[in-house]
């Protein structure tokens, strides 16, 4: 009897707290109208002859009711009205569509009082949605269960379990990929007190593990080992498959659905994430039923394409909208005052960093990072089992600023605050949750291959090959050499007298094939495409009798490799070396690029798809640095420094990744070690023998209706 008047009260005293929190967040919403009325010409809450204060108080307090229940009521409707549209066309169409509810909520003002432009309804609509939000959320952080209550309610899920009448489930395991950051990054940052979350989580007993990528150090690589087990035949990041004519990049939709589906076929079952688990941000699926911006799905069209949804789930709160474009704009002059920073500077490395990219900077540090996050915290709150998320803001940052610096500083800091946020919601999840964070890959610091020699991977290979290249190249020192040293190799080849050597190059492009160069970092691919084999270097040397030696002896290049008719392959390097790749060790050839460098060659050579010629460039060891065939200043894809060595943190709680003493090599290694943690969290796992059972790539469920803002969250703090 006392419980059921224990329990009677506590449901009125939480009634009447959600009352005077309805109540204050109305108030606060009307002062902002009065506010917003007095410093706007175009809007008014009065009518043409005026009317007392407290008349026009009214006013504002009906309009503000009125807005406040069309946004709760429409606003998620006409957002998935619009979920097929773009998700930079719906960050925009917020604004305007906010704005329209505002109108109409004006309108239903009896005898007119209630009038603005369309333009300044925008601008009123979304300073209330801010305010509004600002103080619901305000006010429920003083009280804790008041807190817990708001966070499923955005999440539309049900109430948390009650540890008194419900057992407490095994605890899940929340796996967050920085994308990019390296082992030596991370330590630095921690270091330097850039990342107070991860130095917290150090000094309290996580394990920081390094561990070493493929040759291929990219995310499409790198990730699909990660979720799917294999990253069998990805020689790059993007490469030429001859057998069917295909360019496959990782990082477009239907290469990344090939490649998913392959890795499926090949391993017997969807993926670390196929039971009770969600994939976010991610280039494939690893087998989850919950996606948001996942590539994979972004392929498909029509109804079962809910790669958007993640999108309508952040800005079914029109609040987010508004936080997250003031952070896009934000963010978007902080990229245009560090470009002309370090051109005024003259800061070098260098490269061009206008046209677009100041846009596609803010996405994927602001928009994709605030959905993305939000979408884990709804994640753990529906208390999954297993949640894999890619947060890219560093990679992308990195790529254009280079590793370290000031840029990049930033990114890292914001970051740490994303994954703070992330374990302070983790207290209110219905279960326990492990957060392992780790990366795909580093980035390695370096000029560009044009910027230090003045041409580019392509036009090397088609002075090798005896191609025209551009006057431009002709022009630069380093082109001219690559000329002349192409002239000279094809020369003594052909065992031709200089005189009439000039007369043999000018018949040579009449007769051959262009090769397809192709570039993923550091690491170039050259093919032809009229071969329908792999080309050994005894038929490469018949056809384009420079090309090798040319590629070979450049300054810039770090070596090569190509089949040999021979030996099977061979590694081929500076000053005439050529190694075969089963003799291949850590102190030939490659042993500057490290350990373990001579067997992620012999392994990328037994690929099907394996370009007829892979180019390694140069790596310094004294510097760090690399020479990337791309526009890039910060690269990875393949041997060379801080780009194949990420890290991998998990809590103490966890199994240790590798034995004392032992090296964590390979994303497919890393994917056991995942997949053998989530075993001892005793959930549900993929079966190792499932392929009768493997589920398709394109997942069908449905998805978390709507999510927690990012920026300008305060939780409470337990310890505080």
């Amino acid at each position: 009897m006392g419980e059921g008047r224990r329990g009677g009260t506590d449901r009125w005293r939480t009634a009447g707290r959600t009352v005077v929190r309805v109540l204050t967040v109305w108030a606060v919403s009307t002062v902002t109208l009065l506010a917003l009325a007095g410093l706007l010409p175009d809007f008014q809450l009065q009518s043409a002859d005026g009317d007392s204060l407290t008349r026009t108080a009214l006013t504002a307090a009906s309009a503000a009711g009125a807005f406040g229940l069309l946004t709760a009521l429409v606003w998620p409707l006409v957002v998935r009205a619009l979920l097929l549209v773009p998700a930079l066309v719906l960050g925009l169409l917020v604004f305007f569509l906010n704005g329209s509810l505002l109108l109409v909520a004006l309108w239903l003002i009896p005898d007119g009082r209630g009038a603005a432009d369309p333009e300044t309804a925008v601008v009123v609509a979304a300073v209330m949605s801010a305010v509004a939000s600002a103080t619901s959320t305000a006010l429920a952080v003083r009280d804790d269960e008041a807190y817990r209550r708001r966070l499923y309610r955005l999440t539309g899920r049900t109430r948390p379990r009650d540890p008194r009448t419900v057992p407490a489930p095994p605890p899940g395991t929340v796996f967050l990929q920085l994308d990019g950051v390296g082992h030596e990054v991370l330590r630095a940052a921690v270091a330097d007190g850039l990342m107070p979350t991860v130095a917290g989580w150090l000094d309290a007993g996580h394990r920081l593990t390094p561990w070493r990528t493929d040759w291929s150090s990219q995310t499409g690589a790198s990730q699909l080992g990660i979720l799917h087990g294999t990253n069998e035949d990805v020689p790059a990041f993007r490469w030429y498959e001859k057998d069917t004519g295909r360019l496959m990049v990782s990082n477009r939709p239907a290469s990344a659905v090939e490649l998913q589906r392959r890795a499926v076929r090949r391993t017997g079952d969807g993926g670390l994430l196929t039971l009770d688990g969600a994939s976010r941000g991610n280039l494939f699926s690893g087998g989850a039923d919950q996606v948001a911006l996942v590539l994979t799905v972004a392929a498909r069209r029509g109804r079962r394409n809910r790669s958007r949804v993640g999108y309508f789930a952040y800005f079914s709160d029109p609040a987010n909208a508004v936080r997250t474009a003031g952070s896009f704009v934000n963010e978007v002059g902080r990229e245009v005052v560090q470009s002309v920073r370090a051109r005024l500077r003259r800061e070098t490395p260098r490269i061009r960093r206008g046209g677009t990219y100041p846009f596609v900077r803010a996405f994927a540090t602001v928009i994709e990072r605030d959905v993305v996050v939000a979408a884990v915290m709804g994640d753990m709150l529906a208390g999954r089992t297993a949640v894999y998320a890619d947060l890219v803001a560093y990679d992308e940052v990195a790529h254009h600023s280079g590793p370290r610096g000031h840029d990049t500083d930033q990114v890292l800091r914001r970051l740490d605050r994303a994954v703070g946020l992330i374990a302070r919601v983790a207290e209110h999840a219905p279960r326990p949750y492990r957060i392992v964070l780790l990366s795909d890959h580093g980035q390695s610091p370096g000029e560009t291959f044009e910027g230090a020699y003045g041409l580019t991977l392509k036009d090397l290979v088609r002075a090798g090959c005896g191609l025209p290249v551009s006057r431009r190249v002709g022009r630069t020192r380093s082109g001219a050499e690559a000329r002349d040293a192409a002239r000279d190799a094809l020369r003594s080849a052909l065992h031709r007298p200089v005189e009439t050597g000039e007369e043999t190059e000018r018949e040579l492009p009449a007769r051959l094939s262009e090769p397809v160069v192709l570039a993923s970092g550091n690491l170039g691919l050259v093919s032809f495409p009229d071969v329908p084999h792999r080309m050994t270097k005894e038929e490469i040397d018949r056809r384009h009798p420079a090309l090798l030696r040319t590629l070979a002896q450049h300054p810039g290049i770090g070596f090569l490799l190509v089949a040999s008719a021979e030996h099977g392959a061979v590694v081929l390097a500076a000053d005439g070396v050529e190694v075969p790749v089963a003799e291949l060790a850590d102190d030939g050839p490659l042993a500057v690029f490290g350990r373990g460098a001579a067997d992620a060659v012999r392994r990328t050579n037994g690929f099907p798809h394996v370009a007829d010629v892979m180019v390694n460039s140069m790596y310094d060891p004294a510097t760090g640095t690399v020479h990337a065939f791309e526009e890039q200043i910060g690269s990875h894809g393949g041997l060379g420094g801080e780009q194949g060595h990420p890290f991998l943190l998990s809590p103490p709680e966890l199994s240790p990744p590798v034995a004392e003493g032992e090296e964590l090599v390979g994303a497919e290694r890393v994917h056991r070690v995942l997949r053998r943690w989530l075993r001892e969290g005793d959930g549900p796992q993929v079966p190792v023998d499932a392929a009768a059972g493997a589920p398709e790539i394109s997942p069908s469920g449905s998805e978390a209706e709507s999510v927690l803002p990012v920026e300008g969250r305060v939780l409470p703090d337990k310890n505080r």
